[in-house]
């Protein structure tokens, strides 16, 4: 007389959402990937940008140090402006990424905290269903010892009964 688990259906579910949040965790974890790898493009523009800067810088020094006409001079100040300019842009792009970064890393630690959390709700199924079975197990022996105590009986009435 086997008796089916009645908890049988709650552990598929379970189980369906315990894989959910492994497929959105990993999905999480991809989605970081790319963030991670666009804000390094990102700093690398930043570089180049910063190196440029600083390669501008020095011409202008170099031409005040060398006397350069003052028109000349002036050009490249508005130039290094307009680098600054671009710098400060690139500056912003990398916090916005870094922002989304942050964000997607977030997302992956709350994905990771729920499938913990599945992780553990199917394991006490799991635990409920075994320590079900040693109960189960239990009461069909005490059922057999029961029937074999009848069955004992029973003999000992009919042997009795044809001893008289």
């Amino acid at each position: 007389m086997a008796k089916k688990y009645p908890l049988e259906q709650l552990a598929i579910i379970k189980k369906k959402k315990l894989e959910e949040a492994e497929r959105i965790l990993r999905e999480k974890k991809e989605q970081l990937l790319e963030e991670e790898e666009k804000l390094a493009k990102v700093e690398e523009a930043r570089d180049k940008a910063k190196k440029h800067k600083v390669d501008k810088l020095e011409q202008l020094r170099n031409a005040l140090d060398e006397g350069e006409r003052t028109d000349k001079i002036e050009q490249k100040r508005t130039y290094l402006k307009l680098v600054n300019e671009k710098l400060a842009q690139h500056e912003k792009k990398v916090s916005e990424q870094q922002k989304q970064v942050d964000k997607a890393r977030e997302e992956v630690e709350k994905a990771r905290q729920e499938m913990l959390k599945k992780t553990r709700d199917v394991e006490k199924l799991k635990e409920h269903k075994s320590e079900w079975k040693g109960e189960m197990l239990k009461e069909l022996e005490k059922e057999e010892a029961t029937e074999a105590d009848e069955m004992g009986g029973a003999r000992y009435i009919s042997k009795k009964r044809k001893r008289k």
